[in-house]
């Protein structure tokens, strides 16, 4: 197979014989890979090369494969992602696909369905890209604003409407709140807020997360000690919900 461009593929897997494997026979298709060996390291290899493509597994040190998925989710909702895990269970496929993969092969796996799977991930993005087969607007599943309450978010300008009157939010900010509504109305614990919206590296504390939470308090809601939103539940984390 030739390709006229170099097409990128990042691959986020712990065990290196595994990695180096999928980086040879990729490398042989015409492919420009690199390798992550884990969750950390994937997160800042994606930010900073732009794959078009990555092959990821679950069962990562630090951060586990599901959470490096979602994070990315919450600012890239295209790029292709396929995981490659030894967890076959149908529960976990479900898991995978409902944080938004787009493809999921288990281990030991066929090199040649391996590599199929790969190029149709690629060509399928490339279409919706260049060809412009998809429309923006169809291509996201992001909402581009949200409201609750009296109050609205703008994702395309990350602006905040709300009784401050209008706020420019972060873009961390952004993420968190992406974060909290997709998860509307299930508990989220502080680790698990790090390691979603930050990509935990350790270097952070659940107090990072105490600290954004009072600023959207104070943005969104009526009285910021009895919040009706942005909710604490005792020994979990919070939880985001409204009628």
């Amino acid at each position: 197979m030739k390709h006229s461009a170099k097409k990128r593929i990042l691959v986020v897997e712990d065990e290196g014989h595994i990695a180096e494997g999928l980086e040879l026979n990729l490398s042989l298709q015409g492919y420009d890979v690199k390798i992550a060996l884990d969750g950390v390291s994937g997160l800042q290899k994606w930010k900073e090369w732009q794959p078009d493509l990555i092959v990821l597994d679950i069962m990562l040190p630090g951060i586990d494969g599901l959470s490096v998925l979602q994070n990315i989710r919450l600012e890239d909702d295209r790029i292709p992602i396929l995981i490659l895990s030894a967890k076959s269970d149908t529960e976990d496929k479900i898991k995978g696909l409902s944080c938004g993969v787009d493809d999921y092969i288990t281990k030991p796996f066929d090199l040649d369905e391996f590599l199929l799977r790969v190029e149709r991930l690629v060509t399928r993005a490339s279409w919706a890209r260049e060809e412009g087969y998809l429309s923006k607007a169809l291509l996201s599943s992001q909402p581009r604003t949200y409201a609750f309450g009296e109050n609205r978010i703008d994702f395309e300008t990350s602006t905040a409407y709300c009784k401050c009157g209008e706020i420019r939010l972060t873009d961390q900010e952004v993420k968190l709140l992406r974060l909290f509504i997709a998860r509307r109305g299930k508990p989220l614990a502080r680790n698990e807020i790090l390691q979603i919206g930050w990509g935990y590296t350790g270097e952070m504390t659940t107090r990072t997360v105490d600290n954004f939470i009072v600023r959207f308090r104070k943005y969104f809601e009526d009285n910021p000690k009895k919040p009706v939103f942005f909710k604490s539940i005792r020994s979990r984390g919070y939880l985001f919900d409204h009628n």
